[in-house]
């Protein structure tokens, strides 16, 4: 017997993804896996993740880019 609840995995896949059942049906797992993201490798950039990308790739002076000529 299967250890996966099918139900439950069909309810995300056709209607939290919005997959027709053919699509659904013909997804591997890791693709699966693929589409409902890892919750151990990503989450919502929270305000210190923007600091600090903006410190390691600030935005260029505009006034550089300008030609006042």
């Amino acid at each position: 017997m299967s250890q996966l609840d099918w139900p439950a995995l069909m309810r995300v896949g056709l209607r939290g993804l919005g997959l027709h059942p053919d699509v659904f049906w013909a997804l591997t797992p890791a693709e699966f896996q693929l589409m409902l993201g890892d919750p151990t490798k990503s989450g919502p950039l929270l305000s210190t993740g923007l600091e600090a990308l903006m410190t390691a790739y600030p935005d260029k002076d505009n006034k550089d880019d300008c030609d006042d000529g």
